[in-house]
C-alpha cells in the first residue's frame, strides 16, 4: 500500500456520531493559580478520568457494533474483549507506562486501546476492517497521542510508518528509545504476526499478545520430540525470550470463541544477542528443509544440502546420533548444525 502522512499524522475525517459514540460534553474544571498542575496535565488527567467510565461490557460492545451495523466478521477472526481486567492485566504484562509508544493490531471496539491510553501510551491502532477503523477513530478523536490506520497488518510497512511518527518528536513523549506492540490479535493471524515482529528488535522491546491458549503454549515451549515443536519454535528463540503469562477464558469473548485464549510475551533481542550464524536466511533455509519431512531423518532430509555423510559427521562432532531427527534438536544444537555445515562448504542460500 502507498504510504501516506496523513494516515499517521492526522485522525479520521469526520463521521456522523452515533448516540452510542458521540462524546459527551465536558467541562474542565476550573484551574486556580498555585495548583500544582500545568494546564496541559489537568487537562490530560481530566481526559483520563472521562475516558475511563466507559465500560466495555458485553451491552456497550453490542451498542457500538450496532451503531455502525456491524457484526463480528468470523472471516477475521473478529472476538472482542469483554472483561476490563482483562485489559488491564495485558498492560501491566508490557509494563506500559507513561510516554511508552504502543503498536495496537486489531483495537476492534476501542477496549484495550482505552487502556493503553489511560496508562499514558501513544497509541498507534492498526485495523484492517474499514468500519471499526472508523469507529475507533471517532472515540478516541479527541486524543491527542492517538491514530489509526485502516490496513492490514500482514500486509503493513510498520517500520515506515513508525519512522514518519518517530520524525515528529514533538508530538510524541517517549520514555524509551524502543515501542511496545500489545494487542488482541485475530487468532487466524497469529503466526503471521509473530514472524512479522519478531525480528525487529531494533523498533520494538517487547511484544506482548493475547493468543490462542493452545498456540501461546506452543510458541513458548513446545517440547522436544513432540508433533507440536516445529520451525516456528526455532524461529520464536532465536528472535525472542517469550514466556507464557496466564490464560484467558473463552467466557470473556464476544462472540464465545471455541477455545480459551492465553496472554504470552516476547522480548525482543536485538542483533547482537541473535545466535551466531553467518546467515539467518540460509540457517532457516535448513530448519525449513530439516522439518520438511515428517519424521525424517536429518541425513536424509538435508541431503540435497549436502551428502547424508557430511550430515552424520557434523551431527557427531555436536553429539548427537546419526539417526538424529529435527523434533530433537535444541535451538543451539541447531546452531552449531549449520555452522559445521557452512564450514563444510555445503550448499546454503545467503
Amino acid at each position: 500500500m502507498q504510504l501516506t502522512t496523513p494516515s499517521v499524522l492526522q485522525p479520521l475525517a469526520p463521521i456522523p456520531s452515533s448516540p452510542a459514540l458521540a462524546p459527551k460534553t465536558h467541562s474542565l474544571p476550573q484551574h486556580h493559580s498555585g495548583s500544582n498542575y500545568s494546564n496541559k496535565k489537568l487537562r490530560r488527567a481530566y481526559r483520563v478520568s472521562v475516558i475511563a467510565k466507559s465500560e466495555d461490557d458485553y451491552h456497550a460492545t453490542l451498542r457500538a457494533l450496532n451503531s455502525r451495523g456491524r457484526t463480528p466478521r468470523k472471516s477475521l477472526g473478529q472476538h472482542y474483549m469483554l472483561n476490563s481486567e482483562v485489559n488491564e492485566r495485558l498492560v501491566a504484562a508490557a509494563n506500559v507506562r507513561e510516554g511508552d509508544v504502543v503498536i495496537e493490531i486489531g483495537p476492534g471496539t476501542g477496549s484495550l486501546t482505552n487502556a493503553l491510553i489511560n496508562a499514558g501510551a501513544t497509541v498507534i491502532a492498526i485495523e484492517k476492517d474499514p468500519h471499526m477503523a472508523a469507529l475507533v477513530g471517532e472515540r478516541f478523536a479527541g486524543v491527542e497521542h492517538f491514530s489509526v490506520l485502516n490496513e492490514d497488518f500482514t500486509k503493513c510497512h510498520i517500520r515506515s510508518h513508525f519512522d514518519l511518527l518517530m520524525q515528529r518528536g514533538a508530538s510524541v513523549n517517549r520514555s524509551s528509545r524502543y515501542a511496545k506492540v500489545v494487542s488482541n490479535i485475530p487468532f487466524n493471524i497469529s503466526t503471521d504476526v509473530v514472524k512479522h515482529l519478531l525480528p525487529m528488535g531494533d523498533v520494538f522491546s517487547e511484544v506482548v499478545l493475547l493468543l490462542q491458549n493452545e498456540t501461546a503454549l506452543r510458541l513458548v515451549d513446545a517440547p522436544l520430540r513432540t508433533y507440536e515443536y516445529r520451525p516456528i519454535n526455532i524461529f520464536v528463540k532465536f528472535y525472542s525470550d517469550p514466556e507464557y503469562i496466564f490464560k484467558v477464558e473463552r467466557s470473556n469473548f464476544f462472540p464465545q470463541p471455541k477455545v480459551d485464549a492465553a496472554v504470552a510475551t516476547f522480548k525482543l533481542k536485538k542483533a547482537a544477542d541473535y545466535p551466531p550464524v553467518a546467515s539467518a536466511k540460509a540457517f532457516f533455509s535448513l530448519i525449513n528443509s530439516a522439518f520438511n519431512g515428517k519424521r525424517k531423518m536429518l541425513r536424509r532430509s538435508l541431503q540435497h544440502i549436502c551428502t547424508s555423510h557430511e550430515v552424520e559427521e557434523a551431527l557427531t562432532n555436536i553429539g548427537l546420533p546419526v539417526t538424529a531427527r529435527p523434533e530433537e534438536l535444541t535451538l543451539d544444537q541447531f546452531v552449531r548444525l549449520h555452522n559445521l555445515i557452512v564450514e563444510a562448504q555445503c550448499f546454503l542460500p545467503s
